[in-house]
C-alpha cells in the first residue's frame, strides 16, 4: 500500500479496528520494537525514539502503535457531557484547550468539535505535518513543541488540558517531572484529563511503556489538583488484558 493510499484511508474513517490495519500493525511492531531496543530510555533517547517512529512510518499509521485513527471513547463521552460552549467560562465564551503529544490529531479534532478553541502539539514535526494533512480544514492550531519547554504564553493558560499516554511513555523516575510539566499548562480552575495504563504497586514492568503504579495515579493531587472523577477499564489485546484509567482533575483557583 502506497503512502498516498494509507493517508487517504487514514482521512476517510479507517481505524485500528480494521482487520487490514491490525495485520499491518502486527507486522510493523517488530520494526518499532527494534527502534526502541537497547536505548537508554532517558529524556533525549525517548524524544529520538518518537521522532524516529513518525519519520519512518512513511505515511502508514499502522507503524505508529498509539495511533487509533479515532478519538478515545472515554474522551468522546466526557466531551459530550462537557461541551466547550459555555459563555460563563471565559470572556469570549469559548474556553481554550490543548492536546499534549497529539500525534495524528484524532483526540484534538474531537476536542475542537466539542466547541473548544484547541491547540494541539507534538514533539515530532513529522506528526504535526501528518495531522495537518489528515485534517486540512481543521480549526485546530497544530504546533510542534516540547512539553518540557513550551511557549511561555501557554503556561497556566488552558481551560482544558488533555493528556493521553504521555506519562507512561517516559521512565517512572521522570513521572514527577512529567506530571509537573503537564500541570503547568492548566489554567486556575481548569480541567485536566489523563488517559493512561496502570499496574498494581510493586508489579514488575519492562517498559516502554511503563504503566503507572496504582498509587501514582494520584500524582496530580500534590500539584494542587482535585480529582473530580475517574473511570477504570480494561483494554483487551491478543494474549493480555491491560488496565487503564481515565481521570478528570480540576486545578485549584
Amino acid at each position: 500500500m502506497s503512502v498516498s493510499d494509507t493517508e487517504k484511508l487514514a482521512g476517510s474513517g479507517m481505524n485500528a479496528d480494521d482487520p487490514d490495519f491490525l495485520e499491518r500493525r502486527e507486522k510493523a511492531k517488530e520494526k518499532v520494537n527494534a527502534l526502541d531496543r537497547d536505548r537508554v530510555h532517558d529524556e533525549p533517547e525517548r524524544k529520538a525514539f518518537f521522532n524516529d517512529v513518525y519519520a519512518r512510518a512513511g505515511g502508514d499509521a499502522a507503524f505508529v502503535p498509539w495511533a487509533d485513527l479515532k478519538p478515545k471513547e472515554q474522551l468522546v463521552q466526557w466531551l459530550e457531557e462537557n461541551t466547550g460552549i459555555n459563555p460563563a467560562k471565559t470572556s469570549s465564551g469559548i474556553p481554550s484547550a490543548t492536546d499534549i503529544a497529539c500525534g495524528l490529531g484524532d483526540n484534538a479534532e474531537a476536542i475542537a468539535a466539542a466547541g473548544y478553541e484547541t491547540t494541539a502539539f507534538d514533539l515530532s514535526a513529522d506528526a504535526i505535518s501528518w495531522a495537518k494533512r489528515r485534517f486540512p480544514q481543521s480549526a485546530v492550531n497544530y504546533r510542534q513543541a516540547d512539553l518540557f519547554a513550551p511557549p511561555s504564553e501557554w503556561l497556566g493558560n488552558f481551560d482544558l488540558v488533555h493528556e493521553c499516554f504521555t506519562l507512561q511513555a517516559l521512565p517512572p523516575e521522570m513521572l514527577g517531572q512529567t506530571a509537573a510539566a503537564v500541570a503547568s499548562l492548566v489554567a486556575p480552575g481548569g480541567d485536566l484529563l489523563v488517559y493512561t495504563r496502570w499496574r498494581p504497586d510493586g508489579a514488575p514492568v519492562e517498559g516502554p511503556p511503563w504503566p503507572l503504579e496504582e498509587s501514582r495515579l494520584d500524582c496530580f493531587a500534590p500539584l494542587g489538583f482535585e480529582r473530580i472523577g475517574e473511570t477504570r477499564f480494561v483494554v483487551e489485546r491478543p494474549g493480555r488484558t491491560i488496565p487503564h484509567a481515565f481521570t478528570h482533575w480540576r486545578r485549584g483557583v
